[in-house]
């Protein structure tokens, strides 16, 4: 049993080490893009599109963050089930 549960989580952090650095700047990237556009709104509706550019910003750093834990996190969640 502990060795299909290892498995899928070398799978994932696979899967994290490829697809979450592309998927991190292409989130950066929307986020300046989307605070650019921000900037040729209406005051009202500024503030929305830039509350929106922050959230995906946040979110492309969360991304990166949890990439560059990922072979920490799984080296430990091996060690757990050991």
């Amino acid at each position: 049993m502990a060795v299909g549960i290892e498995t899928t989580l070398t799978n994932i952090s696979t899967l994290l080490e490829t697809i979450a650095p592309t998927l991190s700047i292409i989130l950066i990237i929307l986020s300046g893009i989307v605070y650019g556009l921000a900037q040729s709104q209406p005051p009202e509706v500024r503030g929305k599109w830039q509350n929106t550019a922050i959230s995906i910003f946040v979110g492309g750093v969360i991304v990166a963050a949890i990439a560059g834990a990922a072979t920490l996190i799984s080296s430990e969640a091996g060690k757990s089930l050991q």
